[in-house]
């Protein structure tokens, strides 16, 4: 116990865990906002637990859009955690029902905190920490968030229903450091002012989201297979 006192990558994993927990506030609310009810929202977390998606699935529901829409478009900012699971797969080798653990904590901060770590014993003990930590805190304020959301009666007088975007740029900020990014983002997002007026609500998502993969797979920079497979420190809040 005293050694995963004193574990730097517990005490990591503790920080993020908190921080992005309390993050799941604004989704609790905003979900209401978007018409789901509290037990909605709470299973939306405990199911499909990535921040991106959630908030993904939840804007294209607030704007109008097909259930369907908002599924396929929180499915396809989801799948980069498929990635982040061969990679772990092999570096932490779970077994038995772990396994099922081990792919629902595969998010980015677990993989973030794991990848900061150069001693195998403290990799596993800052992916489980952050992993486990962030489930129990983000599903925890989600439903404090759904709660505060139902509380508040009409979302628009507060302002909530432009928090969305807001909430969802925070997101997406930290990844911006490198100028690939940067412009991957601005390219989508022309994609998207484009698509518009032309297409139904959630459909643009879905459009930029196509941008974004065929750059990753045809476009300028680095090549492909030189790539890590997991995130930087520094994206470690960009859930």
């Amino acid at each position: 116990m005293r050694a995963l006192l004193t574990s730097p990558a517990v005490r990591l994993g503790l920080s993020v865990s908190v921080a992005t927990g309390l993050y799941a506030v604004s989704f609790g609310a905003l979900a209401v906002a978007a018409g789901l009810s509290t037990l909605q929202t709470c299973v939306l977390s405990l199911l499909m637990f990535t921040g991106g998606s959630q908030f993904a699935f939840i804007g294209t529901i607030a704007g109008g859009g097909a259930g369907s829409t908002a599924a396929l478009a929180a499915t396809l900012l989801g799948v980069r955690n498929a990635v982040y699971g061969v990679s772990m797969s092999a570096l932490l080798r779970p077994r038995g029902w772990r396994r099922l653990l081990f792919a629902q904590v595969t998010i980015d901060e677990s993989v973030a905190v794991a990848s900061s770590r150069t001693d195998p014993l403290e990799e596993r003990r800052g992916f489980w920490t952050a992993g486990l930590g962030v489930f129990t805190l983000w599903n925890i304020f989600t439903l404090v968030g759904a709660l505060l959301g139902s509380a508040v009666g009409d979302t628009r007088a507060w302002g909530l229903d432009g928090a969305a975007v807001a909430a969802f740029l925070g997101l997406l900020w930290p990844r911006l450091r490198s100028r690939e990014a940067g412009s991957i983002a601005v390219v989508c997002a022309l994609a998207t002012a484009l698509a518009t007026p032309f297409l139904p609500v959630g459909i643009p998502i879905l459009v930029a989201a196509v941008v974004a993969v065929a750059w990753a797979l045809w476009g300028p920079g680095e090549p492909r297979g030189n790539r890590p497979l997991r995130p930087t420190s520094s994206e470690v809040a960009a859930r």
